[in-house]
């Protein structure tokens, strides 16, 4: 096979490229958007299968993370090559594990803020200033979308007490990372992720992060049926650690939002080891520990 998605940093126009390219190569390939981030860029849907039991895969959420939304779009690109021609990923053929199962999967949640991260505050428009002010012209830790909003920290779980930590950690105002908001769900990002998973009976999501090769499943006292089972799973695939939240990461997230709002499984998995942006080295490397778990996820 020839690969359309490579191993390399991927700005909007490569990202926009390499999707409409898929699309055209496979027929069972669906693309749609579920909404657009706050510069109007589109949040793409990129859709698999037959059934009606969704599963939910996203990444890009963190703007330095970007190497997450390459990850997704690769495993999408693999996906679409077995489905096509019957063939096997991890061991699975993909016909069969897609025949009663759907999945979704949103490679980059905060495109805005990936282009930050990538090319700069050029990448923004009116918020350039903002940005400038806010980055000091340092990009390498940007994590928020283009208001300065960490989409992470904007869920509506446990929110007020997420805020209250972050004031009492001097984050008060628009900031490269950890802010949240003025309100939970301020964001166009957020609203539509949420708005998404309120519309579909989604059985389950993974959100993709880096780093530390750490597996969260859990949030306060929610214990969705089968949560900790399938953490353990996946865990024993990638040799991840098990991990529970804590400090600044203990609420807001979607992972957070999607367990308290439906009861049902949910899980970040941090990507990777290293500093944060991983090099794209290492993307080759991270992909073979999870390609199976990205597998096994979709039929748990």
């Amino acid at each position: 096979m020839q690969r359309i998605v490579k191993n390399k940093k991927m700005n909007w126009d490569t990202y926009t490229s390499y999707i409409k390219k898929l699309s055209t190569r496979y027929p069972h390939a669906e693309v749609s958007t579920c909404g657009k981030s706050h510069l109007k860029r589109e949040l793409f849907s990129l859709s698999l299968g037959k059934g009606t039991n969704y599963v939910l895969y996203v990444g890009g959420v963190h703007a330095q993370e970007w190497i997450t939304s390459v990850l997704l779009l690769r495993f999408y690109e693999d996906l679409c090559d077995r489905y096509a021609c019957g063939g096997e990923l991890a061991g699975l053929n993909v016909r069969e594990i897609l025949s009663d199962r759907r999945l979704i999967i949103i490679p980059e949640l905060n495109p805005d803020g990936i282009e930050i991260a990538l090319t700069g505050a050029q990448a923004v428009g009116e918020y350039k200033a903002i940005c400038e002010k806010v980055s000091k012209g340092d990009y390498s830790c940007w994590n928020a979308n283009a208001r300065g909003v960490d989409i992470n920290h904007n869920f509506d779980a446990g929110w007020e007490v997420l805020h209250q930590m972050e004031r009492r950690e001097g984050i008060t105002a628009p900031s490269a990372r950890r802010y949240g908001g003025t309100h939970a769900e301020s964001e166009d990002e957020t609203k539509a992720l949420t708005r998404l998973c309120r519309e579909l009976p989604i059985r389950h999501a993974i959100a993709l992060h880096s780093q530390g090769e750490e597996i969260y499943w859990e949030y306060g006292k929610s214990m969705p049926p089968k949560a900790f089972l399938m953490a353990k799973i996946f865990a024993a695939i990638t040799e991840y650690t098990l991990v529970k939240n804590e400090g600044l990461a203990s609420h807001g997230g979607f992972k957070d939002w999607f367990i308290s709002e439906f009861s049902r499984p949910a899980f970040t998995v941090e990507v990777g080891k290293g500093q944060n942006p991983l090099p794209i080295s290492q993307l080759e490397e991270i992909y073979l520990k999870i390609e199976e778990m990205l597998c096994i996820g979709i039929i748990m």
